[in-house]
């Protein structure tokens, strides 16, 4: 049997993050495509990237991929990764830090284990290795490109400053460092946007939900999270809610 098959979901998750995210950095520095061009590229080679790996180290597993056509058998599949093999493609070719790459094992409609790489700052955030407690910065980070209204009255019930960064994985890790005390996001968002972050989020100890306090679930036919998705600390969970 290969050694591939032995290594862990979480280890699987952690180190395509990684690769797929130095393969986007080799080809952003090499220069040869520039803007939308550069972004296709981007999304291309890491999907193809993270699909031959994922066949191969779990060829009995589902997959869905923002950049491939979904398969619905994997509605019937006890494991299914989902990922963004470029989340933040705009912030990627417009040359910024804040993009990442997700990768995330669901199992009965929850994440098991899921792995978020910001390939710009060499980081790889997982499910199995959990940062030490730190105070949050009063900061709530939010969407660049789809700003939701409700985000000063947040602001102000929490006496945080509002930031705005690129990609959703770039957003949650920011509430993972501790660089954020939360994110919120309108809805609108996809599973693939979500999944890992949740994941990963869930497995630092910070509250995640839907706008309305619920659970998110993740493997649907829809895979449009139309409840929007709050990511924050425990602590000020129940403040960002009522405020919703």
């Amino acid at each position: 049997m290969s050694l591939i098959l032995h290594e862990s979901d979480v280890a699987l998750a952690s180190r395509l993050a990684r690769e797929a995210g130095a393969l986007l950095l080799a080809l952003r520095a090499r220069g040869e495509h520039t803007g939308r061009a550069l972004g296709d590229q981007g999304d291309r080679v890491a999907n193809e990237f993270l699909l031959r790996e994922l066949a191969a180290a779990r060829p009995h597993d589902a997959v869905l991929s923002e950049e491939s056509a979904d398969d619905l058998k994997r509605l019937h599949a006890a494991r299914v990764w989902i990922i963004d093999p470029l989340d933040g493609t705009r912030e990627y070719r417009e040359g910024r830090d804040d993009w990442a790459v997700h990768v995330a094992l669901i199992e009965a409609s929850a994440v098991s284990e899921a792995a978020v790489s910001i390939p710009a700052h060499d980081e790889v955030f997982s499910s199995g290795a959990v940062l030490r407690d730190t105070e949050a910065t009063r900061r709530i980070v939010i969407s660049r490109s789809r700003p939701p209204a409700f985000a000063a009255r947040v602001a102000a019930a929490l006496g945080a400053e509002l930031v705005q960064v690129g990609s959703a994985g770039a957003k949650a890790m920011m509430v993972v460092r501790g660089d954020a005390i939360a994110y919120v996001h309108e809805g609108g968002m996809n599973e693939w946007d979500a999944a890992a972050p949740v994941g990963v989020a869930l497995a630092h100890g910070l509250h995640v939900s839907t706008l309305n306090g619920e659970a998110v679930s993740f493997n649907q036919r829809d895979v449009v999270l139309r409840d929007g998705l709050i990511i924050c600390a425990k602590e000020v969970a129940q403040t960002v809610i009522s405020v919703l």
